[in-house]
């Protein structure tokens, strides 16, 4: 292989408007996730049951992402993006709506759950990303696509929370059915016709996403690196949410979630990581955002009392790790870019369960360990990221056009760059 396109591309290429819609439309389905976070009391009096069942409810969301990640993800292998992604946003608007009309904590939790699998739409357009742009434009394009999830995180949060209190949760999640069905009408006009080239029927390309992990040692480094890096960043911000709470502190919620602001740093790092990897290579940007996030990660220790410093620190930390986490699905991505959807599931399965776990560790290790506790462990797993990618000889690539690989394993050929 050369580093070209293969011949479907020659004729579907990812125009610049086409693209930004991409970012829009990754951005509103990551949002649909953490529209009701900042509504748990309301919608508990709502339903005259306790905040802790509407926690356990709302918990489905990212237990249905993770299946969305295995299960639909690998779609846009084998069908037309434009049919794949409309219909997933077909659904979110029926879910959605349907939520608005729910009577109890179960009906909800599964509503939620089937908005958190057809959220997972986002991962879906970074694989079209990887499939349809030009070779040496992959990583500014996905990373235009990343700054899309990377807002639809934050924004789902704040639009939600002022939503809620506006016009209540019922009518935010109506209102927010409406842009959900637009963007499935425009997805069907606007992106890719051509079917995928995925060799395995579906159900064999989810029972083989595990087994990746043996056959490439591009993925298994990635995802390594990728759910360490991940880890640390939701162990931080789970942390800091606590220990802003407590004494001397004690923070408002409303305060605690001003500290999200901090995250736009990262969206605009995703940005310009996916312009300079197209530049110069994978590993030069991920090792760079690792060594700005651990610089900064390790002044958060002692910064916490001074509320500019640790915005500042808490900026730097997410821009580094956005960027990384650009230029490592940049490289994932780019081992079938045939047929990436399901690589990028593999991957962003173990990148999520890295995350969900350092939620869960962050929340516990401030009355475990301390802040400062909690901000060293998570520079020593940030640390031990970047140690992987200098052990890493075999799937970071410093040339673009020697970042195509695999392309024949969807063609039936067992010849493939999996382990040198």
């Amino acid at each position: 292989m050369d580093g070209e396109r293969i011949p479907e591309m020659s004729s579907t290429v990812l125009r610049t408007p086409i693209v930004w819609f991409m970012a829009l439309a990754a951005a509103l389905a990551t949002a649909s996730v953490y529209l009701l976070q900042p509504a748990v009391a309301e919608v508990a009096w709502s339903l005259n049951t306790s905040a802790a069942v509407i926690g356990i409810a709302l918990a489905c969301g990212p237990i249905g992402y993770l299946a969305g990640l295995v299960l639909l993800v690998p779609l846009v292998d084998r069908f037309a993006p434009r049919a794949v992604v409309a219909a997933q946003f077909a659904v979110l608007a029926v879910a959605s709506a349907a939520g608005a009309t729910v009577g109890s904590s179960w009906v909800l939790g599964a509503v939620v759950g089937l908005v958190g699998a057809g959220s997972a739409v986002g991962a879906q357009l970074s694989s079209v990303a990887g499939r349809f742009a030009q070779p040496r434009r992959q990583a500014t394009v996905l990373g235009i696509v990343t700054a899309g999830i990377s807002a639809g995180i934050l924004a789902g949060r704040i639009v939600g929370g002022w939503l809620t209190e506006v016009i209540g949760w019922r009518a935010t999640l109506l209102v927010f059915a409406v842009p959900c069905l637009a963007v499935a009408v425009v997805s069907y006009l606007v992106l890719p016709t051509v079917r995928g080239r995925a060799a395995a029927g579906y159900l064999g390309t989810v029972r083989g996403i595990p087994g990746l992990f043996a056959r490439f040692a591009a993925l298994r480094w990635a995802a390594a690196r990728g759910a360490l890096w991940f880890f640390a960043f939701s162990a931080i911000w789970a942390g800091l949410a606590v220990a802003l709470s407590q004494p001397p502190y004690s923070y408002s919620p409303e305060r605690i979630g001003l500290y999200a602001c901090a995250g736009l740093a990262g969206v605009l790092a995703t940005r310009i990581a996916g312009s300079w990897t197209d530049r110069v290579g994978s590993r030069a940007v991920i090792l760079v955002g690792l060594a700005l996030a651990l610089t900064s990660v390790v002044v958060l220790a002692a910064a916490l009392s001074n509320t500019v410093l640790t915005l500042i620190c808490l900026g730097l930390f997410d821009a580094g790790l956005f960027a990384a986490q650009v230029a490592n699905q940049s490289a994932v991505l780019a081992i079938d870019s045939s047929a990436p959807a399901r690589f990028n599931s593999a991957y962003m399965s173990v990148y999520f369960v890295g995350g969900s776990a350092g939620t869960a560790f962050g929340a516990a290790a401030i009355g475990w360990f301390g802040w400062s506790g909690l901000v060293l462990l998570s520079a020593a797993t940030t640390a031990a990221a970047g140690v992987i990618t200098l052990a890493d000889r075999t799937g970071i690539h410093t040339d673009r056009s020697d970042s195509v690989v695999a392309q024949n394993i969807s063609a039936g050929s067992t010849t493939v760059r999996s382990e040198r």
